[in-house]
């Protein structure tokens, strides 16, 4: 054992007590490397679910980390209040050096307190929204839905966000608290359709799909109501009468889950079609042009 400290403060220019410090740091970095690569095995073996597998892996990294930087840096300093002093000089140099990594530290810390979205939550903050997939230390990750894709469905793109923007851009979140968003489907008629019999079609077709919704919808409102002030006097489905200057607009407003609205706009606009099909006083407007010719119109005009 002499014999290989002093090869290697001959050969590198290590003295004996900075090998055994090195030493002792990779023994720290090997055995807690290796409790957490069991836990992950072990976490592997007792659950299937995804989140809850990505929840203990975000976890156990942490966890090692944070003790692998305490652990180490007990080696290489001596004593508690040189240690002290240590990380005091080392966090001011940082809030000078580096102001927007630890703007992200500080959203990170916020986010895993106060909780304004966790993984698998859909959001929106700023002009992004999507799925929240990932939550690391300097920025969480989005797969982003709408854009140029129609009714909030996934696009494919992996947006990365810092975790610091929390601080300066409002955050929306369609999972967290009520888990319901309020939908409106539009349906523009002509003046000459029986527009009570259309929506008195609209009305049925419209709580066929949206009853059962406005029933859980009630409970989950109890729920969040215990956290958040969220209250609706009514939550049944309605079709909304009003009049445009092409025809006459029935708008059907129902509870609908986040995750699943254009779903639910496919569902009732064949259910729409396949009723008004059977119906021949209901047509549908949309715009059109008229062209006038002074000389046509004034030969066909009576004298």
């Amino acid at each position: 054992m002499n014999q290989i400290t002093s090869f290697f403060e001959e050969s590198v220019g290590l003295s004996p007590p900075n090998q055994n410090k090195i030493l002792y740091s990779i023994i720290i970095l090997v055995v807690l490397g290796i409790i957490r690569y069991t836990i992950q095995k072990i976490v592997w073996r007792l659950t299937e679910d995804p989140k809850t597998r990505y929840t203990w892996k975000r976890t156990a990294s942490f966890t090692v980390g944070f003790l692998n930087i305490i652990l180490i840096g007990s080696v290489w300093v001596k004593g508690i209040g040189e240690f002290g002093a240590f990380l005091g000089l080392l966090t001011a140099g940082l809030a000078i050096a580096l102001k927007d990594p630890l703007t992200n530290i500080a959203g990170w810390i916020f986010i895993l307190t106060r909780k304004p979205f966790n993984v698998g939550d859909r959001i929106q903050i700023g002009d992004n929204a999507g799925d929240v997939i990932d939550l690391r230390l300097f920025q969480f990750t989005l797969l982003e839905i709408g854009n140029w894709v129609d009714a909030d469905q996934s696009t494919g793109r992996i947006i990365h966000v810092p975790n610091g923007t929390v601080f300066t851009k409002n955050q929306s979140n369609y999972s967290s608290g009520f888990e319901f968003i309020w939908n409106e489907i539009p349906v523009l008629l002509t003046f000459e359709s029986d527009w009570k019999l259309a929506k008195d079609l609209l009305n049925s077709i419209v709580r066929d799909h949206a009853e059962n919704l406005s029933a859980d919808a009630e409970k989950r409102i109890i729920e969040a109501s215990k956290k958040y002030m969220i209250f609706y006097q009514y939550l049944t489905p309605i079709v909304y009468t009003s009049v445009r200057d092409s025809g006459i607009l029935l708008t059907m407003r129902y509870i609908c889950d986040a995750r699943k609205r254009r779903n639910s706009e496919h569902e009732i606009w064949e259910d729409v079609l396949n009723a008004f099909a059977r119906q021949g006083e209901i047509e549908f407007a949309y715009p059109t042009q008229r062209f006038f010719n002074r000389n046509i119109e004034n030969e066909d005009s009576p004298l």
